[in-house]
């Protein structure tokens, strides 16, 4: 286990080194930057009593737009799982984004709990057609906490144009947990817009997973999950380029072991201009009745997210 996850870990570390070293290279083209400082509150809650509240600051000094920036970054985290005590954690981060040529864009938010490597990397396409990933994390819950498990997923995703207004998105993935259980993820959207002066789409997200040792901890694992969810999506612009989406979607799920159960999603956004060089700002409310922790039946998730980054000059 401890050369599992040694392995993992240097996965992580390899890449915020690559990451440091697009930073050396790339960013030719951008316009110059300044310091910022930075606020994002990540929060979590659902029908089993289980909070997450994390607070995390920036530290910027160099922020030329959401895409190009460097920095650091310190959250603290509160995890109260099924209505136990709260457990606290404080990671620290480095914090990059910046362009790998001219057609490729990365970003990495990878550091440490001081137990070990946690955060976040992406490579993406600038049309947003392609995206390679990797994420380190906490389980968030009593067993997760109390004995140190983590997951790391990785992944990639693309998308196929199936005509003018058709599109078909396909994401593959493992996600490897502390222990034995590794878990196999595709998803695929297909998505047709119905309206683009309205920004309007019809969807259907289609989502299955099968893990390798379900039910190993006390996390959400059955052998295989399935769901279908035909979603209604409509995205805006300001005229001073302000994003706005809401989502809803109702559909079927399914896990081993359990009934045909409704599947429900809510999903609402806003973001501030891409073309911003002074600030980003964003604010995300999602709801749906599956999650790590749990899933179906009359189980509810709720997660938000905020944040606000602005430069000083």
């Amino acid at each position: 286990m401890r050369l599992r996850r040694s392995r993992l870990a240097s996965l992580a570390l390899a890449c915020a080194s690559l990451s440091s070293a697009a930073l050396a290279q790339g960013g030719g083209n951008a316009p110059s930057g300044g310091p910022a400082p930075g606020v994002e509150l990540n929060f979590s809650t659902d029908s089993d009593h289980t909070d997450v509240v994390k607070l995390l600051g920036r530290a910027l000094w160099t922020f030329q737009d959401r895409d190009h920036y460097q920095g650091v970054a310190v959250e603290r985290a509160w995890f109260s799982p099924s209505g136990n005590k709260t457990r606290r954690e404080t990671r620290v981060y480095i914090d990059l984004a910046d362009n790998l040529g001219d057609k490729w864009q990365w970003r990495a938010r990878v550091g440490t709990n001081g137990d070990t490597i946690l955060g976040a990397a992406s490579l993406r396409s600038k049309d947003w057609s392609k995206e390679v990933f990797l994420e380190r994390e906490i389980v968030e819950t009593k067993q997760g906490l109390d004995r140190g498990i983590y997951y790391t997923f990785g992944g990639a995703s693309f998308d196929v144009p199936l005509g003018v207004r058709d599109t078909l998105n396909v994401m593959g993935g493992v996600q490897e947990f502390t222990g034995k259980n590794v878990r196999l993820h595709w998803r695929g959207t297909a998505v047709h817009v119905l309206a683009p002066e309205l920004g309007l789409s019809a969807q259907l997200r289609a989502r299955y997973f099968h893990s390798t040792r379900p039910g190993e901890f006390d996390y959400y694992s059955p052998r295989d999950f399935v769901s279908l969810v035909p979603v209604l999506q409509m995205r805006r612009f300001d005229n001073r380029g302000w994003m706005y989406l809401a989502a809803v979607g109702y559909g079927i799920q399914k896990a081993t072991g359990s009934h045909r159960q409704s599947a429900q999603l809510v999903d609402l956004r806003m973001e501030s201009p891409a073309r911003s060089n002074r600030l980003q700002a964003f604010a995300q409310l999602q709801y749906s009745n599956n999650s790590l922790n749990e899933g179906g039946g009359g189980y509810r998730y709720l997660s938000g997210r905020l944040g606000l980054t602005l430069r000083l000059k």
